[in-house]
């Protein structure tokens, strides 16, 4: 069952990058994604950047033709969506850092919002850095972290991690963005003994468990996930390893 909504509001976040709000009454919780159709493109997933009562809003990174289409789309215009889907962050877990990198930020913002917990954001260059400011809203802590160095810590996001663990007594590390991030953010986790909660990512199709496009191990991404825990992804062998294509089959990192 899919819902219309009306675009509210537009806000351009980087030079490919929006955020879409709308108005939508379903109840979502951190974490979860909700599956957007633009007529005649796609239907892909998208994660809740925003979860404010009834307004919600994705923010989208203009990368393939239903990205694109959705950057063309403006303040008042209808998209049609379903949802919400997945499991979400558990945000009783102690003190928490919540790391979001590239696009993944978006995922993590909701968390960030319902804690005011620690928050490192990263990027390529500072042109990437992305809801700086609505993090700062809500978070006394956000360090931002560059692979070019234009913008604070020049390294990435594991590397940050591990000064701002070092510093401070966390109990759980919440994160989303690229995978290669979320591998060693796990690693990293695992030697110094830190529980975390990871967004994955991968082909979705139905968004409902159903089609197994996104089936990682013995385990579906959007109906099992996307969040999982480290006890979780300790049991995923192609977790860093391998993904689905669009026709199901497995496609090495490396």
């Amino acid at each position: 069952m899919s819902d219309v909504v009306r675009i509210k509001k537009v806000v351009e976040e980087a030079y490919d990058t929006k955020t879409f709000f709308f108005d939508w009454n379903a109840e979502a919780r951190p974490g979860q994604f909700i599956m957007v159709w633009i007529p005649g493109v796609d239907e892909i997933p998208m994660s809740i950047s925003s979860i404010t009562d009834s307004t919600k809003s994705i923010t989208v990174k203009a990368i393939g033709d239903a990205t694109r289409a959705i950057h063309e789309l403006k303040e008042g215009d209808r998209i049609s969506i379903r949802g919400p889907f997945g499991n979400g962050f558990d945000l009783d877990s102690g003190k928490m850092l919540i790391i979001g990198g590239g696009v993944g930020t978006a995922a993590i913002m909701p968390a960030v919002a319902a804690t005011g917990a620690d928050t490192i954001i990263a990027a390529r260059s500072d042109r990437d850095v992305i809801l700086e400011e609505k993090a700062r809203k809500f978070a006394s802590n956000v360090w931002i972290a560059t692979d070019d160095g234009s913008k604070g810590f020049h390294g990435n996001a594991v590397q940050l991690m591990r000064e701002k663990v070092a510093e401070n007594d966390y109990d759980c590390i919440l994160a989303c963005g690229p995978e290669v991030m979320l591998y060693f953010t796990y690693k990293a986790c695992e030697e110094l003994d830190l529980d975390c909660q990871l967004s994955l990512e991968r082909y979705m199709k139905c968004g409902a468990g159903v089609c197994g496009c996104c089936v990682m191990d013995d385990s579906r991404v959007c109906r099992d996930g996307p969040v999982f825990n480290r006890s979780q992804i300790s049991m995923l062998t192609e977790f860093g390893n391998s993904k689905r294509d669009e026709c199901g089959r497995i496609v090495k990192f490396r």
